[in-house]
Formats: structure tokens, C-alpha cells, sequence
């Protein structure tokens, strides 16, 4: 059976721009590889968990497409192996944005990513509209395909409770 690889990369923090240190985290993501061979090579699948939970949440999904593609499935800040932010407000879709670009940034580094696919739960899939629907991110490839499920302009207050 195939297993994940737990793997970090260094993200900025919202502050960065004025101390390189302030608000410096690290992600965690789980790194499924890609055993398709010529045909998966340079294809990344980044599958983005929901507010209250991890990127173990994608283990069928994952071990399913990892025959086809890279698959990566982050644990965003302050949840499953990731970091907590330094200050409570960073909570925010562009915080976690800017993470994914990091994240992207460093999977690029390693092996070039030539098609890049997005699978977005909830908070996943706004993180999702976000990096697919700017210009000018400093995206290694655009997202080809963006799947969102349970994506909605707000959240309720009986769904957090759950």
C-alpha cells in the first residue's frame, strides 16, 4: 500500500517584508510522489483540506490519483503538523495563499511542475480561487483544473460547532 511522505516547507509570515523572522512558519504537507511514470511526470495535484481539518483527510483520493500525478496535500497553519501562526489574525485566506505559493515555489524547485491541478475542500477551494483566479501570482504553472467541493461565500456557526 502506498504511504505519504510527511515533508515541510518554510512559509513567510505576514510581516516578512519588514523582519525576514517575524511570523515565519513552517507547513507541513503530506507528499503522496507520483508512480505514473513519463506520463504523471511534472503533473502536481495539490488537494487542500477544510478549516477544521488536515491533509490526512485526502488518503482515498490520494492513493487513488498518485498513480497519475504528485500528489500533495498540505496540513495548512496552525492544523494537523503545521505550525501555528504567531499572531491569531493571520488566519485569513491570503495568509494561507501566500503559503501555497511557498509551498508551490518549493515543489517547483525540486522537480518542474508543468500541469497543476487543484482539489479544494471549503477552505481548501477558496484557497483554491484565490491562487487560480489572480493574475500575476507567481504561480510555477496555472491551474488547469480546480475541483471544489463545499465551497460556500460563508460558514455557519452549526458547522463549526461540529
Amino acid at each position: 500500500m502506498i504511504e505519504p511522505r510527511l515533508k515541510y516547507v518554510s512559509c513567510p509570515g505576514p510581516a516578512a517584508a519588514i523582519a525576514p523572522s517575524s511570523g515565519a512558519h513552517r507547513m507541513a504537507f503530506w507528499d503522496w510522489g507520483g508512480a505514473g511514470g513519463p506520463a504523471a511526470e511534472g503533473h502536481v495535484i495539490v488537494c487542500a483540506h477544510g478549516l477544521s481539518r488536515q491533509g490526512r483527510d485526502f488518503d482515498t483520493l490520494a492513493r487513488a490519483l498518485a498513480g497519475h500525478a504528485r500528489v500533495i496535500c498540505p496540513d495548512v497553519a496552525g492544523r494537523g503538523h503545521s505550525d501555528w501562526l504567531a499572531d491569531p489574525a493571520g488566519y485569513q485566506i491570503p495568509q494561507y495563499a501566500a503559503d501555497m505559493l511557498a509551498l508551490l515555489a518549493q515543489l517547483h524547485a525540486e522537480s518542474p511542475i508543468q500541469t497543476l491541478d487543484w482539489v479544494g475542500t471549503s477552505m481548501g477551494g477558496l484557497i483554491g480561487l484565490v491562487l487560480a483566479g489572480q493574475p500575476g501570482l507567481p504561480l510555477p504553472a496555472p491551474v488547469r483544473r480546480l475541483v471544489l467541493n463545499d465551497v460556500g461565500p460563508a460558514i455557519e456557526p452549526q458547522a463549526l460547532a461540529r
